[in-house]
């Protein structure tokens, strides 16, 4: 089964184990891209890959 395209800010805070909260924190930010279906709120999965890939590089930057 392929992973979805679009998950809701629901999904994406389990798949981040944070708070709904906070992921509307990051969208609001700029930090995590979403898009607007109707009243809905949806992060892209490639978009929530590259902002973990971000956090990452960011980790290795302060540790190196």
């Amino acid at each position: 089964m392929p992973a979805p395209l679009l998950l809701t800010v629901e999904q994406t805070a389990a798949e981040l184990h944070i708070a709904r909260r906070r992921v509307f924190e990051l969208i609001k930010s700029g930090q995590l891209p979403s898009v607007k279906i109707g009243r809905s709120r949806r992060v892209r999965s490639a978009d929530l890959a590259a902002f973990v890939a971000r956090l990452s590089d960011a980790d290795d930057r302060i540790t190196a």
